[in-house]
């Protein structure tokens, strides 16, 4: 399953639906505090993580999981391409950084690897 944690319905939906159409399990989450209280209970293979989001940052999802000994894939989506935050999802694990608007391709060239990556199988 690959979790969608984007607080604008509209692009958490279109994700949703994009992946379900390429053929993915996918469950969406309107917050990160949602996903961080139940991802334990429901394992995701893959994280599609919004950077900027009003109840937590996307840099402080990816070290909560860190600290919890998550091991998936995490894919960060933002609004904003700053290079510092690039760098900063980068180093704290993640295996992709997609700026918004997602082109449907881009997504999909990032997902696919990631599903068959050994973080996805909860091998480091």
């Amino acid at each position: 399953m690959i979790a969608v944690i984007d607080d604008e319905a509209s692009v958490r939906k279109a994700v949703v639906r994009l992946l379900g159409a390429a053929g993915f399990a996918v469950r969406g989450f309107s917050s990160a505090k949602e996903f961080l209280d139940t991802w334990h209970f429901d394992r995701p293979e893959c994280l599609l993580l919004d950077l900027q989001m009003p109840d937590i940052s996307g840099t402080e999802v990816q070290r909560a999981l860190n600290v919890a000994g998550a091991q998936f894939p995490i894919i960060i989506i933002s609004a904003h391409d700053a290079p510092d935050l690039r760098e900063e999802c980068l180093h704290l694990g993640a295996v992709a950084y997609l700026c918004k608007p997602l082109d449907a391709n881009t997504l999909l060239r990032a997902v696919r690897p990631a599903m068959g990556s050994p973080a996805a199988r909860g091998v480091q």
